[in-house]
């Protein structure tokens, strides 16, 4: 017994000279995270970090990344290819910060719905200590964020006597999540004012089959698909687009084709190079999470 409270004593004393020597930041540091990517939609985030940078010189910028597959496989590649770069988890970039001296950080994730993965992040810097932490909103987390998104989106939508536009989503399969609200939501809210637009997710609903089954039925032959997801990653390239799926399977791409519709998806171009335009590559909607980080920032300083 003795002997473990001088054990507790020495680390409570380690961790007193610890702050006594250690240089304190007095900014807080800024935590972006994102589910992550394993496809070349990755250039998403440099594109963010690039507007938030211009938006926000002289803070410190760190990314986390939600998805421990995605974590293996990239580090496990830039193990492989020698590279000096490694992804890490919101705890662990939370930790690198306490270590380095920081003893605020604004965490925004850059999620569209407030589901399952905004909850697990809320979770993780409630528990976390050692740290003042504010975390930020998801894209859609309050109505005027939607209409300022799909203000944003529309400019692509056909008119309704050119044929019929798909907004691509992730959701989520747990009913009970919160998030469900907002995807139900969001498609009464283009059944009132668009005649020609709907919502189809890859998990849950609205579901992909039914979206589909409402563009195969629109009297005009003309679909087009509008990634709803900040990432258009894999979901998008495969489940969506893709030619070679697991046998039995098929694309949304490929259901609409056989059915007699003309499919395009919205792309953009960066650096010459053309990529499926996720909500990401809208320097307008990244607007909206910047004004969110910098709402955080006014926060975290009344502390």
């Amino acid at each position: 017994m003795t002997l473990l409270m001088g054990f507790s004593s020495s680390l409570a004393l380690a961790g007193y000279y610890q702050i006594k020597t250690q240089t304190l930041k007095e900014k807080p540091a800024i935590v972006i995270t994102a589910f992550g990517t394993s496809t070349k939609a990755q250039v998403t985030f440099d594109f963010f970090e690039k507007q938030l940078r211009q938006e926000l010189p002289g803070f410190e910028i760190r990314w986390a990344f939600t998805s421990e597959i995605i974590r293996e496989k990239m580090n496990r590649l830039y193990q492989k290819r020698g590279l000096n770069k490694r992804l890490l988890s919101l705890k662990e970039a939370l930790a690198q910060l306490e270590a380095e001296g920081y003893r605020k950080v604004v965490v925004q994730p850059l999620h569209i719905f407030p589901g399952l993965e905004y909850e697990n992040v809320l979770e993780t810097c409630e528990r976390f200590p050692g740290l003042r932490i504010v975390v930020g909103e998801p894209l859609l987390y309050r109505w005027e964020y939607v209409h300022e998104v799909l203000e944003v989106v529309s400019r692509y939508f056909y008119h309704s006597e050119e044929g019929y536009n798909i907004l691509i989503a992730h959701g989520t399969d747990v009913t009970s999540n919160g998030a469900n609200i907002t995807y139900l939501g969001l498609q009464w809210l283009l059944d009132e004012t668009y005649g020609n637009v709907g919502l189809g997710t890859m998990e849950g609903i609205p579901t992909g089959e039914a979206i589909l089954e409402r563009a195969i039925k629109y009297p005009h032959p003309k679909v087009r698909l509008i990634p709803f997801m900040y990432v258009a990653g894999d979901h998008v390239m495969n489940d969506v687009m893709g030619e070679e799926l697991e046998e039995g399977e098929k694309s949304w791409r490929q259901v609409l084709e056989e059915a007699g519709k003309q499919i395009d998806i919205v792309t953009t171009e960066i650096d010459g190079k053309t990529y499926y335009r996720g909500l990401g590559l809208y320097p307008e909607v990244n607007k909206i999470f910047i004004r969110g980080i910098k709402r955080m920032l006014k926060i975290i300083e009344l502390y």
